[in-house]
């Protein structure tokens, strides 16, 4: 598989297709009246309020805020956040953000869409964007930002189904909601995928397609330990969670187990979640750094449109991470590479069958 640019590279060139994320945030504002100004600051405000988890998570809300942490300090804006730590946070710190005079404000995840529309359609002269997202009815000053993870969840698939050594892999998700199934069900297909192709019987527990294991939240990280132990016992030797911080408990029964891979989502687990490099099989990304980058950077100039934008392993908005090394074969990375252009040009189908 192709290796995935650096995040620093689209800084420069300012290029949704660029791919992979910069390192952590070292200190996300926790409060919605904090704010972090870039060293020459124009008279624009950019802004983001998190899903809970917070800017720290390793995952989806920390690629996001990296994203708009980079395109602030390239064009010199004003930014401002603000943290959720439940759903009862979503409405006031959107609302923060719009009485701060944020002239853009980015909500990221499926669960705050609601709070976000709500916002929008009180405010229509302040623009907002929403990471994992969109609406079926377009709001004329929202931005959708959503990815097809289950393409690249499928090559996660497959290249476990070929790495396992026990036959069985694993996956479970935070909340049954559609951006973690997703993951799920390009997860399972890929599997099903590399049997077909194979001849093979790789078992996948936590998810059927339509029922699974979900541990419904994203930040207690002893559920992700319980449930990965499950799998462990079970005699899983390869785990996706789908989970943000929760997650990483996974990662830390894996870690325990000494010889079970975790697959990381939304962002390069070898660079975010670095206490636990040495068993990360790949990692599941959406590069959600890049298309706030891009959305920003049309805002600024004057550019902004509610036409959505959809990551795809085409444009490189979605992909998985670098394998592990040694933990497949070079056929199997040569099939990896042809399965990526198959579903690109649509000859495969990531569905679930």
């Amino acid at each position: 598989m192709k290796n995935t640019m650096r995040f620093g590279a689209l800084a420069a060139a300012s290029a949704i297709a660029l791919a992979a994320c910069s390192a952590a945030p070292e200190d996300a504002d926790a409060s919605a009246s904090d704010s972090a100004s870039a060293t020459t600051s124009t008279d624009y405000t950019a802004c983001m309020v998190s899903d809970s988890g917070g800017f720290d998570d390793a995952s989806f809300n920390q690629a996001g805020y990296e994203g708009l942490q980079t395109v602030a300090a390239d064009l010199g804006l004003q930014t401002n956040s603000a943290e959720s730590t439940s759903e009862a946070d979503f409405e006031p710190n959107i609302t923060a953000m719009v009485d701060a005079g944020c002239d853009l404000t980015i909500t990221v995840g499926y669960l705050l869409a609601d709070a976000t529309a709500a916002a929008a359609e009180a405010n229509p002269d302040v623009d907002f964007a929403i990471i994992d997202s969109s609406y079926e009815e377009p709001l004329d000053n929202v931005k959708g930002l959503t990815y097809e993870t289950d393409q690249a969840a499928f090559l996660a698939g497959y290249g476990a189904a070929a790495a396992t050594k026990t036959g069985v892999v694993a996956t479970f998700g935070g909340m049954q909601i559609p951006t973690v199934t997703i993951f799920m069900d390009g997860f399972l297909a890929g599997v099903n995928y590399y049997n077909s192709e194979n001849g093979t019987a790789v078992e996948v527990l936590g998810w059927d397609g339509e029922t699974g294991s979900f541990t419904d939240d994203f930040s207690d990280t002893t559920k992700g330990q319980s449930v990965a132990q499950g799998f462990i016992d079970q005699g899983a030797d390869i785990i996706l969670p789908v989970a943000g911080p929760v997650g990483l408990g996974a990662a830390a029964a894996a870690q325990e187990a000494g010889d079970t891979w975790i697959i990381g989502v939304d962002s390069d687990w070898t660079l975010t979640a670095t206490d636990y490099a040495d068993i990360i099989l790949t990692s599941v990304m959406k590069e959600m750094g890049p298309s706030v980058y891009e959305v920003v950077s049309e805002a600024v100039d004057g550019n902004f449109t509610n036409e959505n934008y959809v990551g795809t392993l085409e444009n490189e908005g979605v992909g998985v991470s670098d394998w592990a090394d040694g933990a497949l074969d070079d056929d199997t990375l040569a099939a990896l590479d042809t399965i990526e252009a198959g579903i690109i040009d649509g000859s495969i189908s990531v569905a679930v069958e």
